[in-house]
């Protein structure tokens, strides 16, 4: 089911779009010097977009203060505005009775949007 559910999502449910943003947004941070970290979490999130059915997000232990101070500037330029995005996606696929599993993932892709540094994607699985 997860896989009928993501092969879907890829193609209607914007995967491919969502991951090809996140990837431009990562090089733009790469070739930026400074906001590598930014660049990594931006692939973090193409990755996840790309195919989030049977995954999920989980606090990295290890992540200090240093995370949570980048977290707070990802916020104020970046994190509010495609945590919104999300939710109005979500929100909007939730219409219908077929677009209720995207909505759920668009909201799966919120908490990760808004605070990416420390956390980390595992299979539901593991």
């Amino acid at each position: 089911m997860r896989l009928i559910l993501n092969v879907l999502w890829f193609v209607f449910g914007s995967g491919f779009v969502l991951a090809l943003g996140y990837g431009l947004a990562a090089l733009i941070c790469f070739a930026l010097i400074v906001t590598i970290p930014f660049g990594v979490a931006s692939l973090r999130l193409a990755a996840y977009s790309l195919w989030p059915f049977g995954r999920t997000v989980v606090s990295r232990p290890g992540a200090g203060a240093a995370s949570g101070i980048a977290n707070i500037v990802w916020v104020v330029v970046a994190g509010w505005w495609l945590a919104l995005t999300h939710i109005v996606a979500g929100i909007a696929q939730c219409v219908t009775i077929i677009g209720i599993p995207f909505g759920i993932a668009n909201f799966k892709l919120v908490p990760v949007a808004f605070w990416p540094l420390g956390r980390e994607i595992v299979d539901l699985g593991d």
